[in-house]
């Protein structure tokens, strides 16, 4: 598939590991608290679409398709940025959430399930 992506930060995108669809990992976090909401796959395209639309779109890995966040569920993502780390392997994307991020209609997909830690080694 070709992308409309810019050539430059095309080229600054590290799509290698065991996804042989090129798809990159991108954390979703909320604007003005830090609130880390969700993470998402985005390829070249999603990319190109979230930066030139200011809708996060990503690549459904089950349905194969691109979705925009809150085309269905209402609950949309404006993104207001869109950072690369510096490995060129995850994305950020600093977004106004409206409504809730996840599927299951929590705030965010780290809600419900806090795993126990073992005993802190700093004290232990």
């Amino acid at each position: 598939m070709t992308s409309s992506l810019d050539a430059g930060v095309a080229a600054r995108l590290k799509r290698t590991g065991p996804d042989s669809l090129g798809l990159l990992p991108a954390v979703v976090q909320q604007h003005d608290t830090g609130e880390v909401l969700m993470l998402g796959w985005m390829d070249e395209e999603a990319l190109h679409r979230t930066l030139t639309t200011g809708r996060a779109t990503y690549w459904s890995r089950s349905r194969r398709e691109y979705w925009v966040k809150g085309d269905t569920s209402g609950h949309v993502q404006h993104v207001r940025e869109v950072r690369l780390d510096c490995d060129g392997d995850t994305l950020l994307l600093r977004v106004d959430q409206v409504g809730a991020a996840c599927h299951t209609g929590d705030h965010t997909c780290f809600d419900a399930d806090v795993l126990p830690l073992g005993p802190d080694p700093v004290t232990a």
